[in-house]
């Protein structure tokens, strides 16, 4: 299991870390088509730097299909729903493959506030 002490580090800089570790990047064994049984913990998230301006302006895009049906959250907004776990969530899950063993990989990564 690997930890992962999120203090006062920027969230893209975590989330790439997070997101190599679980792909098994930092192995020697390290293959794209196999599942790297590696278990990720974050600590302290509710801790990591992100400028106010970035909350305001970062905006995340969702479309369920229909007509009328995008809808655009910032990150405050998730920040006060959610708190910032889903921030995360949501940056290492566009940083891994979309592929079969996205699903596998994200529920080997817990993230503690």
């Amino acid at each position: 299991m690997k930890t992962i002490d999120a203090t006062n580090k920027k969230l893209g800089r975590v989330a790439t870390e997070i997101a190599s570790f679980l792909m098994g990047k930092d192995t020697v064994t390290f293959t794209r088509h196999t599942f790297a049984d590696v278990k990720v913990e974050v600590n302290n998230a509710g801790l990591i730097n992100v400028d106010d301006t970035k909350k305001r302006t970062k905006i995340y895009k969702r479309y369920s299909g229909y007509p009328g049906g995008q809808k655009e959250l910032s990150l405050e907004t998730i920040t006060k729903k959610k708190g910032m776990k889903e921030a995360i969530r949501i940056a290492v899950r566009g940083m891994l493959p979309p592929n079969k063993l996205r699903a596998k990989m994200l529920r080997n990564l817990t993230i503690n506030e």
